[in-house]
């Protein structure tokens, strides 16, 4: 478990190069609906609160983390590939760009 989150954060790493230029246009047409139905459904608060406490809502904005909406997505992305939750690239997206939405509000 270990070698793959140090996988994964490598990935991350590499990527943000591309993901730090790309701005919030990257969601749009996103299904925001889908996007709070796989919330739901891979039940990311209850995750996110395990991890930081509280609500959960500590997990958003970390500092120097995500100052992206590339790196936004990107972050979801390591979380599907890391949880293994099998969604496609347009869930990914619509995930992203509800936690935008609400959250980060990347323009």
């Amino acid at each position: 478990m270990k070698s793959t989150l140090i996988g994964t954060a490598l990935y991350a790493l590499v990527f943000s190069g591309a993901a730090s230029a790309q701005g919030a246009d990257i969601f749009k047409g996103a299904d925001l609906a889908l996007g709070e139905k796989m919330i739901a459904e891979h039940k990311c608060v209850a995750c996110h609160a395990s991890k930081v406490g509280g609500d959960g809502s500590a997990m958003y904005k970390p500092l120097g983390k995500i100052n992206s909406a590339g790196l936004l997505r990107g972050m979801v992305e390591m979380c599907n590939t890391t949880m293994n939750l099998g969604m496609f690239p347009e869930e990914v997206n619509a995930v992203a760009a509800v936690l935008n939405r609400d959250h980060y509000k990347f323009k």
